[in-house]
């Protein structure tokens, strides 16, 4: 791709994503950045299912590769089941914190 006649190449973040730590710390990032985007986190977790391999993830969470590429798609809408299994599977849980709010 061509950008003001500089050449660039396409950006995949889960060429990036080598441990789990850079996966805790990318799904941090996009979680912090959604603000209320359910897909914006789907996508996101597709992105690290792919970085894992879909189909190892598809093996370890019971849940079949091509549902998995749905659920986790751009436009997925992923179930809650679904969320914390491939969550459990990346060896990763979710943890409540206090919300901190932006003193106006």
């Amino acid at each position: 791709m061509k950008v003001s006649g500089i050449e660039l190449a396409p950006w995949d973040s889960a060429e990036y994503l080598q441990d789990v730590e850079d996966i805790r710390e990318y799904l941090q990032a996009c979680l912090e950045e959604a603000g209320d985007d359910p897909t914006f986190v789907a996508h996101a977790l597709g992105v690290v299912a792919r970085a894992r391999g879909m189909s190892e993830l598809a093996r370890r969470t019971g849940l079949s590769r091509e549902g998995l590429y749905k659920a986790l798609s751009e436009n997925g809408n992923p179930s809650l089941a679904t969320v914390l299994k491939v969550l459990k599977a990346l060896g990763l849980e979710i943890r409540l914190v206090p919300a901190q709010h932006d003193a106006a």
